[in-house]
């Protein structure tokens, strides 16, 4: 009997809280004040349910990833995210998002025009997946590139120095695709504002570009600069090379749009400080 009392309280408790979770509505101004900032709670809205998202580590400082801030309605961002909605069962329910209070459909995005924000409405696929889905080609290959040709300096075996002159095609190629839908996602998601990592993957990209358009025509119109380590085949090489470390910073500074480890590290770092 002990026990069924138990889990009577238990089940009581559990229909109080919901019910006290049903009862509590959020207008937009009202969700908008749990940014996360000031040490406030970091609330977020999705499909009319509030969560409160403030253990989350992704969610430090009421920003995730860079790009979402908290307070907000992110009904049709968790649609196109890369991760379900079931992350968010994770976290508690606070409430739900009072529908009279949603007000108008938000506007377009800044320098974003109407009839692309619709598109992209319609079909998210171009929105977040041509620039994620195709950038890995050309690291890859010109991260290869070097290697094969550092393989053919080695052992003289001429199908590696032949492999290493494929992947500079294939990467040049790819990377004429890679540029364009970076900047769009830059366009659409960061309205094109200066960033940093931006700044330096686009700088980066172009001196990649023209060094490895430079090594790629040159082997196409004088196979033979290929065959000697020396004079002006030592020079062709320097540019294989030189792609080597311009795809790993581009690549590095990618990454940190995507996954900002370093600003979750100082996080970390200021709240384990004792406190005074």
């Amino acid at each position: 009997m002990r026990a069924v009392r138990g889990w009577y309280r238990y089940y009581s408790f559990v229909d109080e809280r919901r019910a006290q979770v049903e009862q509590r509505r959020f207008s937009l101004d009202e969700l908008k004040t749990f940014n996360g900032q000031d040490g406030r709670p970091i609330y977020i809205a999705y499909n009319g349910r509030v969560f409160d998202v403030s253990a989350s580590k992704m969610w430090r400082g009421g920003l995730h990833m860079k790009r979402h801030a908290a307070g907000q309605d992110l009904s049709s961002e968790i649609k196109d995210a890369p991760h379900g909605d079931d992350v968010l069962e994770r976290y508690p329910q606070v409430g739900v998002l009072d529908v009279a209070g949603r007000g108008e459909e938000p506007a377009a995005s800044a320098g974003v025009p109407a009839w692309l924000e619709g598109f992209l409405a319609r079909h998210p696929f171009f929105l977040r997946h041509p620039h994620p889905m195709t950038v890995h080609f050309p690291i890859a290959l010109l991260v290869f590139a070097p290697v094969f040709a550092a393989l053919y300096l080695v052992t003289g075996v001429a199908g590696f120095e032949i492999t290493a002159f494929n992947c500079l095609g294939a990467g040049l190629l790819f990377c004429l695709v890679v540029i364009p839908t970076g900047l769009f996602t830059w366009w659409v998601y960061y309205q094109a504002r200066p960033m940093r990592p931006v700044t330096v993957k686009i700088v980066l990209s172009l001196v990649l570009v023209a060094d490895v358009a430079a090594a790629f025509l040159w082997r196409a119109l004088d196979p033979q600069v290929a065959r000697h380590a020396a004079g002006l085949g030592a020079l062709y090489f320097v540019l294989v090379f030189l792609a080597l470390p311009l795809v790993l910073v581009v690549a590095w500074f990618g990454a940190t749009l995507t996954f900002p480890l370093r600003r979750e590290k100082s996080v970390r770092a200021s709240s384990a400080e004792p406190e005074a």
